[in-house]
């Protein structure tokens, strides 16, 4: 993005996928240390800021690079650099004192969690930032080293050295491992970890962050796909725990930016030749790309997608379109057709109604932990008020996902979409207690009674609902979904050809 095409991309450096297998078969390579604080030197000197510098620091954020995307299973550090002096230097140089200590109060809590072990639940009993966040950070340090045993390290190239290591470990994760068992990625391939400088959603009313899609991965149609959230960082857009607003509404807060990232967006879609999911941050009204990727789609938004580019101005040729959507995908395709049937046509009343995260219609017994999920036999449906990548376990084993919180690029929604498992989020009208669920009306759906959610529409039903007859289907293909029709006619013809 930066080299290639010149995009506003924040300055780094990547330690390299062989570098982390090194690690994961003899330990921390000779010298690694002193390599990374000469590139860290090198960066320091391009932004004019130096790692630990108490007046201005520079602060970096730690960001693992699978070769395949595996969103959310590796590990991430944020906000790198802050300790109790470069914090006052950040606040002097940034005039706003309140963005520096929820900065340290980030970095702490990660670098605990991702670095240390600490759990989160661990920290969930301190004090609210509302009481005062030098005061929370304070309680925070406390509670880390009676957990942790130990502090945060002060050095900034401890915790560097540190978090890299942390982010090779992680995969090795059970998560990571769960995750590369579903996708069949080779164990041996390992991460890259990149170092970056940090650029800060969470200062000011006039900064924010997202994650968005250059077409929609549920349906396939051409419009930006995803989430924004101002004055806040990565973490709270992933996590599925705020409550995000619509990428559209980017526009109305700030028109030139949302501008801006259109355009970038159908370019990056232009060079990568594929829908890309991009993290970007906007910092005091600039625009800023932090990485992308191939976007993980459902599979009704992979037929669409594939015939698009074939028919556009990406220009695939047929072969390539098909071997994107093999006739595995496309059976997927056809059986989520079939949540296009009509509300009416379902029958029983809508209990509640969520955001529309991972096309498909499900029908399971609710289970409220991964655990439960990953233990049960029969065909389950987690429900969560949000998902983490702790409970990947769970969710693979699940044949549907439900959230009471989170939005479109919610962890929950990115992985169902990338498995193909129906999920609906963010049915705020929903509350998740330690039972069941209970409707906005009263109605309790207790843990171990069946639902119904369709991934297409957000409805959810309480017991089952019964899918539509074939010909039905068929005619709701014809209708909603003829670029299958018309790969199954370029697949054929293949065939007949003897290619």
């Amino acid at each position: 993005m930066s080299n290639m095409l010149g995009l506003p991309v924040p300055p780094g450096f990547t330690i390299s996928v062989p570098v982390c297998r090194s690690y994961l078969e003899t330990g921390w390579p000779e010298g690694l240390d002193h390599v990374i604080a000469r590139f860290v030197g090198e960066l320091g000197t391009r932004m004019g800021r130096s790692l630990g510098d108490p007046h201005d620091p520079l602060l970096v954020a730690v960001r693992s690079g699978a070769p395949i995307s595996m969103p959310g299973m590796l590990d991430t550090v944020l906000n790198l650099g802050l300790n109790d002096d470069t914090v006052r230097g950040l606040a002097a140089v940034s005039g706003d004192e309140n963005f520096a200590w929820d900065s340290y109060r980030r970095f702490l809590t990660m670098y605990a969690v991702t670095v240390m072990g600490v759990s989160p639940e661990a920290l969930s009993g301190i004090r609210s930032v509302d009481e005062g966040l030098s005061e929370h950070v304070e309680e925070l340090k406390a509670t880390i080293v009676a957990v942790a045993g130990r502090p945060v390290p002060a050095d900034p190239a401890v915790q560097l050295v540190e978090a890299v290591e942390a982010v090779f470990k992680s995969w090795n994760s059970p998560r990571a491992r769960t995750y590369r068992d579903r996708e069949r990625i080779d164990p041996a391939l390992g991460t890259a970890v990149t170092v970056q400088a940090m650029v800060f959603g969470n200062r000011g009313e006039q900064s924010g962050t997202g994650v968005v899609f250059t077409r929609n991965p549920s349906t396939g149609a051409p419009e930006l796909y995803g989430d924004y959230l101002p004055r806040a960082q990565g973490e709270d857009v992933v996590s599925g725990a705020a409550r995000t607003l619509h990428i559209d509404e980017l526009e109305r807060l700030h028109p030139d930016i949302y501008a801006e990232l259109r355009d970038t967006l159908a370019n990056l879609e232009l060079h990568f030749r594929d829908m890309c999911d991009v993290e970007f941050t906007v910092e005091h009204d600039k625009l800023w790309l932090l990485q992308t990727r191939a976007g993980k789609r459902g599979a009704s938004a992979a037929v669409r997608i594939a015939v698009a580019m074939v028919e556009g101005a990406i220009g695939l040729t047929v072969d390539e379109a098909l071997d994107r959507v093999p006739v595995e995908l496309r059976e997927r395709a056809r059986a989520e057709a079939m949540t296009h049937v009509t509300e009416e046509d379902a029958a029983p009343a809508v209990v509640a109604k969520g955001l529309a995260a991972s096309p498909g219609r499900a029908v399971g017994r609710v289970v409220l932990t991964s655990d439960d999920a990953a233990e049960a036999d029969d065909d389950v449906i987690l429900v969560r008020p949000e998902t983490s990548p702790e409970d990947v376990a769970g969710m693979a084993a699940s044949v549907g996902l439900l959230t009471t919180k989170g939005g479109l690029v919610s962890h929950a929604a990115v992985v169902a979409r990338g498995w193909g498992i129906p999920a609906v989020v963010g049915a705020h009208d929903l509350r998740c207690d330690a039972d069941g669920l209970v409707t906005a009306d009263g109605t309790r759906i207790a843990a171990g009674e069946t639902i119904t959610i369709d991934g297409t529409t957000g409805c959810v039903w309480l017991g089952e609902v019964e899918p539509p007859s074939a010909d039905l289907l068929q005619k709701v293909i014809e209708h909603e979904l003829p670029e299958l029709l018309v790969l199954e006619q370029w697949a054929s013809d293949r065939e007949v050809n003897g290619e």
